[in-house]
């Protein structure tokens, strides 16, 4: 059967794949502790889930505009004019189902072949992924343990060339859980002028999970690039609704409508009851992200002082979502069949670092959204297996 060739170069994000592994180990009787899969473990806070059972008593079971409703589109205007004083119309929201859904619409507008997109390695899988898919080619942006895991302006600029047509940014960022300084972006928004050709990607996904007094810089507020950013963000990691399948994204006027046609084609609208529950999410009490933030941030600094203690693991210290990303080269082991053979062997799941990029070998990537004692059971079954003769 001939299938088109696009379809031979698309990947995945094997943290569904450790993530199916483990529940068949725990079917089969094993004690799993998941530290894999990068969705918090709190429960979507009540008056968000009264809101979508409202909307559904209410009758709203019928299609919604491509766009989103407009109270939703509305509600996102407002939530980031409070949050970073930005002007930003409704007209320029586009409601979709999920945040991968913007990363796909993105790299595929820009995506073609002998074109280049720049993004973070190691960096969410997807991003690379989608450039292969669209016959683009990938140039990865080195995100680097001595940087603290944050891009580095220089080095990202000097990888733009008349080929470069987006390039992608995420901070705080997914695996490695890096935050970039203002001063960092304010270098990179500089340089960029240079170079107006370049579409850019902002996935600030996790814009409210930082810690130790960091402050998230959007690269709305840059007014100078807002004809040619793209916004990723929404409501999975901030307010537990990973399974509602529900994000947002600020598209500059010229890009607007061409992904309301994406929308129109492809999905045709989002689910019409969560988005009256994004509504409540973003007006409502936001006393539970607070609560769950303090939780994370307990849990961070027990798993980098509890990994730092392991024989042949150093971490350094995450600032922002809810991820580690152990350095695990003096143990001797290559990380994806560390954490294979230890999924395995401890029913510890973990992700190697491969699975994030080139540059992720040497490290793996564990979520501390569990249970702190969850974590601290975990990281007692790591050190058994680490010391083994």
């Amino acid at each position: 059967m001939h299938t088109v060739a696009n379809f031979d170069r698309i990947g995945e994000e094997n943290a569904f794949a450790v993530l199916a592994r483990a529940g068949a180990l725990a079917a089969k009787g094993m004690d799993v502790i998941n530290l894999g899969i990068g969705q918090p473990d709190f429960s979507t806070p009540e008056n968000i889930v009264e809101a979508a059972v409202k909307a559904q008593r209410d009758g709203q079971h019928g299609y919604t505009p491509a766009t989103g409703i407009a109270p939703l589109r509305e509600a996102v205007s407002a939530d980031l004019h409070r949050r970073f004083n930005v002007e930003t119309s409704p007209d320029n929201v586009l409601i979709v189902p999920g945040g991968k859904v913007t990363m796909f619409a993105a790299i595929l507008m820009f995506g073609e072949p002998g074109a280049d997109i720049l993004y973070p390695d190691p960096g969410f899988p997807i991003y690379r992924s989608m450039i292969e898919f669209t016959g683009a080619r990938p140039i990865p942006i080195p995100i680097r343990e001595e940087n603290g895991f944050a891009f580095n302006a220089d080095e990202s600029l000097a990888l733009i060339t008349p080929q470069t047509r987006l390039i992608i940014l995420n901070s705080p960022a997914n695996p490695c859980g890096g935050v970039t300084p203002k001063a960092e972006v304010d270098k990179l928004v500089a340089g960029l002028s240079n170079h107006p050709q370049v579409a850019i990607l902002s996935d600030e996904i996790y814009d409210q999970m930082l810690y130790d007094g960091k402050q998230h810089v959007s690269l709305l507020t840059y007014p100078q690039i807002r004809d040619r950013l793209i916004l990723l963000n929404g409501w999975s990691k901030t307010y537990a609704m990973t399974g509602w399948r529900l994000g947002y994204s600020i598209w500059p006027n010229a890009l607007y409508d061409k992904a309301r046609k994406l929308a129109v084609n492809c999905w045709s609208c989002v689910n019409a009851p969560a988005q009256f529950a994004a509504v409540e999410a973003l007006t409502g009490p936001q006393d539970a992200v607070g609560e769950m933030l303090i939780e994370f941030d307990a849990r961070r600094k027990l798993v980098v002082k509890l990994l730092n203690d392991l024989p042949g693991v150093s971490c350094i210290t995450p600032t922002g979502a809810f991820y580690a990303f152990p350095n695990i080269k003096d143990t001797g082991w290559k990380a994806k069949e560390l954490a294979g053979s230890m999924l395995e062997e401890t029913g510890v799941a973990t992700i190697g670092g491969p699975d994030f990029g080139i540059l992720g070998e040497g490290y793996i990537r564990l979520s501390y959204a569990n249970s702190q004692e969850n974590i601290a059971r975990a990281i007692e079954r790591m050190r058994g297996f680490l010391g083994k003769e």
